[in-house]
């Protein structure tokens, strides 16, 4: 495959060659892209992977389905009903394959290994800051809305423990969400996150597809033997309006975004190969979709249209195996949070050390004492934040535009700049086919992120 050489000079920018981490960002910790011996390495002297196919789809699997699965039911409420709901995953899922599958091109043709670094490679210094400043934020957002999880969670178990209704007046104050979000925060999240590697989480992926599955059963099982306690609002059968539809677009893109780790995932495979990876990718979206959909129509035909933004707010405090669910929830994102302020705080670092102009080789003294002040600033901003933002719907709904933008803009940016390096070397046909297509995905991306950016400013800050 011919290389892409697109604004390959690292000095284009007024950036330091030398300098920058080039971390591995978002790269799960199950995914091995070290050979074991020398048997293992292509013969273009670049480390093969040791993941089978089917080990990558569960891989893909799990790093789709996550907490984005409990704002399903009421994005079926915004688009519309059951089938508005169907049709948009329906068909948002052709453009987040072809993402998926043009990242892996790219990454190939580039010889890079992971999500930045191939829009870096392949788009030029400018745009691969752009998306390094997008993973910070995107990775930033999520945490908050993780803290605001966990505190959702809490309060139904709580309320349970207490034999008291939650927000019932005259609790003790350490039943006060404010404070129990606080106290996980600084007994579990806080020193899960200062340390450098996160090696010793790889087997948290595992409890996250779990717990993932278990409330996708819990959903259905309710909504099959519902309890009387359960009492569903009008079950919308039609979009209010068209914008309506759009609105519940961030949260499918929240919840398919696994396209920033797919990078890593792709170069661990045994044989990474393009047909390949549309096998694994397509495979992996179809589980995704089942797991997304059962849980959107079932939650949504549960509580039609006064469903939580949060589904497991819906159910009664006092239900047994929605409570275990809940548990799950917590120890999933216990973990998660770490994890994705692991990648965000790795974007930061070689951010810096690029812009400083100092090699990684001679910053090590100083990494430990900037590592720690970053995880602090990190840790209290996104607590504070979630202290005062209750509402989890307005968060999915900002990191969702951000989502948008790593499943069709950053991909229809790299096809666009990959064809044009490639012009005189495919028929004009098929390259102006490739090239409008890109152009439709950059502006699928730019209007869904705009949207949210546009309710963000003018809906929520002026109301």
């Amino acid at each position: 495959m011919a290389q892409v050489s697109i604004n390959s000079d690292l000095g284009e920018w007024g950036f330091s060659t030398d300098a920058g981490e080039r971390a591995r960002l978002l790269q799960s910790p199950c995914v091995d892209t070290d050979p074991k011996n020398e048997e293992e390495a292509s013969p273009e002297g670049l480390s093969r992977g040791t993941t089978s196919t089917f080990g990558a789809i569960f891989i893909v699997v799990n790093a789709c389905l996550g907490a984005g699965l409990l704002n399903f039911p009421a994005a079926f409420s915004t688009a519309g009903g059951v089938a508005a709901g169907i049709t948009l995953q329906m068909g948002m899922l052709v453009f987040i394959i072809s993402g998926l599958v043009i990242l892996a091109y790219c990454s190939q043709a580039s010889n890079e290994r992971t999500y930045q670094e191939v829009v870096w490679a392949v788009c030029g210094k400018l745009t691969g800051v752009l998306c390094e400043v997008a993973i910070a934020i995107y990775t930033f957002g999520t945490c908050i809305a993780f803290l605001i999880i966990i505190g959702d969670q809490q309060d139904k178990i709580i309320a349970v423990m207490a034999k008291e209704p939650e927000g019932a007046g005259g609790n003790p104050w350490y039943t006060d969400r404010k404070f129990t979000i606080s106290l996980t925060a600084f007994l579990f999240i806080l020193p899960l996150s200062i340390p450098r590697e996160i090696g010793f989480q790889k087997y948290a992926s595992f409890l996250s597809v779990v717990g993932t599955w278990y409330v996708t059963a819990i959903v259905i099982i309710k909504y099959i033997w519902p309890d009387k306690e359960m009492t569903p609002g009008d079950i919308l059968t039609r979009p209010v309006s068209w914008m309506a539809v759009f609105n519940a677009m961030p949260t499918i893109c929240f919840g398919f975004q696994c396209h920033v780790s797919s990078v890593p995932i792709f170069n661990s495979m045994r044989r990474p190969e393009v047909k390949t990876w549309g096998g694994v990718v397509t495979a992996a979206m179809v589980i995704a979709l089942a797991v997304y959909m059962g849980t959107g129509v079932c939650g949504f035909l549960a509580f039609g249209a006064s469903v939580d933004p949060d589904v497991l707010l819906s159910y009664p405090s006092n239900d047994v195996a929605v409570a275990v669910a809940r548990a799950f929830i917590i120890l999933s994102v216990l973990s998660s949070y770490s994890i994705l302020h692991f990648c965000g705080r790795a974007v930061i670092e070689g951010l810096w050390l690029r812009c400083q102009g100092t090699p990684v080789e001679e910053d090590v003294g100083r990494e430990q004492r900037r590592r720690v002040l970053q995880t602090l600033v990190w840790f209290l901003l996104t607590l504070l934040l979630a202290l005062f933002i209750p509402d989890i719907g307005k968060v999915i709904s900002v990191i969702g535009g951000l989502a948008a933008c790593f499943i069709f803009v950053f991909p229809g940016l790299c096809l666009i700049q990959a064809k044009l390096s490639e012009m005189d070397e495919v028929k004009p046909a098929s390259w102006w086919a490739l090239v409008s297509y890109g152009v439709l995905l950059v502006t699928l991306g730019a209007f869904i992120f705009g949207q949210t950016t546009a309710n963000a400013i003018f809906v929520d800050l002026l109301a």
